[in-house]
């Protein structure tokens, strides 16, 4: 549904996102004004109100005041009450992604895109283009450490964005220049087979006005690539034939590597740790080198991007042990985030507590998870399903990820965050990672985590 020619009021269901939180400020910025709603206080509701914004905590019918337009994203739950009463007043209601396309369509557009590594590449690209003086405005999926904000509104001609490919929403956009990370197969409860899925991005790139950067290793942008015809093409990463081919890379501690564009070699030192991020800057590297930048310029803007919130996010440490929170909800990310904290480690255990996401990706992936969970953790520790915006499913649980571990004496399944939290506490010692994985709402057991450490630690001092 199109936005109406006047607009009063944009209301925001799920306010307090990182996402739908940058959207908010953006049209905040725009001189919108916006309304919004969401289940708990935190950092982003306090700065919306602050910038002007009315946000109200819990969700109610009333809350939508004299809305003309309500913004939603995919894990609204269809009986939102404030959604149905806009439905039943004929306002119009936007996916997040319609609003977002409406209020960029004047700009010159870099969308990222990819199963995994979207917000930490969006992220090095708006951090290098701050440092290159573009001035660019941006949309990500995670607060950027170094600029304390996940959007903001600049007077370039570029708009940086972080496109979400779960539900299709991401073909909405008018790209000039399309990055596409990966396409690892996931989302498969929206488009139904691998084929669709990589369809999609067939699509999404085929229609990047200026330019296509896309990874060189992974198998289905290989899939992708070989199906676009017309399109300017950059290849990244570690294969031969790659554009910018990534090379000789060091993961003891913050990565550091080596690019090769154009038969010359750039060395890159990131301050963030783990291969994958290697990756994610050579796609960065790539699409700014792309649009014209000089290659020296660029490497000295990526290397000063220092993460997002919620990717290998140090929270605390106590008696020695360090508690991370990380996004990562499916394996690949799991297998990258578990890597980087093994590249950190030193003598320590890695102790992971996972939260599955979503019914339909538990079921289809239990036996992913725990196998990489053994592979790469010393102890895991499961908790139950986040469902999101799915209704349960009968018999799926944390148990089906924790049943499928070889060795069960690696694993825990306790749905109670209080047992866990306690579980990890007396499991840790001295220089051990504990680490929290999931996009739910897995980061609010970090303080539980933290504090069953110092009870621990002063029982053990007697």
């Amino acid at each position: 549904m199109p936005l109406p020619a006047e607009l009063g009021v944009m209301h925001f269901v799920g306010i307090g996102g990182s996402g739908m939180s940058g959207i908010a400020r953006l049209f905040l910025a725009a001189g919108h004004a916006v309304s919004g709603s969401d289940r708990t206080e935190n950092h982003a509701t306090d700065e919306l109100r602050a910038l002007g914004a009315i946000v109200s905590i819990g969700h109610d019918a009333t809350n939508l005041g004299n809305a003309s337009a309500l913004v939603y994203t995919g894990a609204l739950w269809p009986d939102n009450p404030e959604y149905l009463a806009a439905r039943e007043r004929g306002i119009p209601t936007l996916h997040r992604s319609q609003a977002l396309a409406w209020l960029i369509a004047r700009h010159r557009l870099i969308s990222v895109a990819g199963a995994h590594g979207k917000t930490t590449s969006t992220g090095m690209i708006i951090t290098a283009l701050v440092e290159l003086g573009a001035n660019p405005s941006f949309v990500n999926g995670g607060v950027i450490q170094s600029l304390g904000v996940s959007a903001a509104h600049g007077d370039g001609e570029l708009f940086v964005v972080e496109a979400d490919e779960s539900d299709g929403t991401f073909l909405l956009y008018n790209t000039a220049v399309a990055l596409i990370t990966n396409v690892d197969a996931d989302h498969l409860d929206h488009y139904g087979t691998h084929e669709a899925f990589d369809a999609a991005f067939v699509e999404f790139a085929s229609r990047a006005s200026e330019l296509v950067v896309i990874s060189s290793d992974d198998p289905g942008a290989k899939r992708v690539t070989s199906q676009l015809r017309r399109a300017r093409v950059i290849s990244f990463g570690e294969d031969a034939a790659a554009d910018v081919r990534l090379h000789s890379v060091v993961t003891a501690g913050p990565v550091s590597f080596v690019l090769r564009y154009r038969e010359l070699d750039y060395p890159v030192a990131l301050t963030v740790p783990g291969r994958h991020n290697a990756i994610n800057a050579a796609g960065a590297f790539a699409v700014l080198v792309g649009l014209g930048f000089e290659p020296e310029a660029v490497v000295s803007g990526i290397q000063v991007f220092g993460g997002t919130e919620r990717r290998f996010e140090l929270h605390g440490t106590v008696r020695g042990v360090r508690v991370y929170d990380d996004y990562a909800h499916h394996p690949t990310e799991v297998a990258a985030a578990l890597s980087a904290a093994r590249s950190v480690l030193g003598s320590g255990r890695i102790i992971a507590v996972h939260q599955p996401h979503l019914y339909s990706r538990t079921q289809l992936m239990a036996g992913d998870f725990a196998k990489t969970y053994e592979q790469l953790a010393d102890h895991t520790i499961v908790l139950d399903v986040f469902g999101a915006r799915e209704d349960p499913v009968p018999g799926v649980t944390g148990a089906l990820v924790a049943e499928r571990f070889t060795d069960p004496s690696r694993v825990d399944y306790l749905p109670d965050w209080q047992h866990a939290a306690d579980r990890a506490a007396e499991l840790a010692r001295d220089g051990d990672i504990i680490m929290t994985l999931s996009c739910g709402d897995v980061y609010r057991l970090v303080p539980q985590l933290i504090k069953s450490l110092e009870v621990e630690s002063a029982s053990a001092r007697g």
